[in-house]
């Protein structure tokens, strides 16, 4: 029984891993590129609402897992020995995913800065 559950808290802390890891570095398009590209008001413009949606989802995520951090917290005995792991482990991803809020805020307000320059 308690090879079982270790067993499914290793697989859900590393689909937590790897899904953190996917959504962090992921962008739809090639931010690279399109900052390299970026002449006029409207790409900077463009470019600070893509920000500003990837800050969303990132502060919504943080969330999550904030919630997940209290949840954990308050029902230490439903998890056994994992309980400590699965804390931190959601509380460094909730930190992690607002760090990544904040810094995609500060790269839409640079964008929309350099677009009001333009103007």
């Amino acid at each position: 029984m308690k090879i079982w559950r270790n067993f499914l808290v290793l697989a859900t802390l590393s689909l937590f891993f790897s899904c953190a890891q996917a959504q962090i570095g992921s962008h739809p398009m090639d931010m690279t590129q399109a900052i390299q590209d970026a002449k006029t008001a409207a790409d900077h413009e463009a470019l600070a609402k893509h920000y500003e949606e990837v800050a969303k989802s990132m502060q919504l995520k943080s969330q999550k897992y904030a919630e997940l951090f209290e949840k954990y917290e308050s029902n230490p005995q439903l998890y056994g020995r994992m309980g400590e792991v699965l804390q931190n482990h959601s509380k460094s991803l909730a930190h992690l995913y607002e760090e990544a809020a904040k810094t995609n805020m500060e790269m839409a307000e640079s964008h929309r800065s350099m677009a009001a320059e333009m103007k």
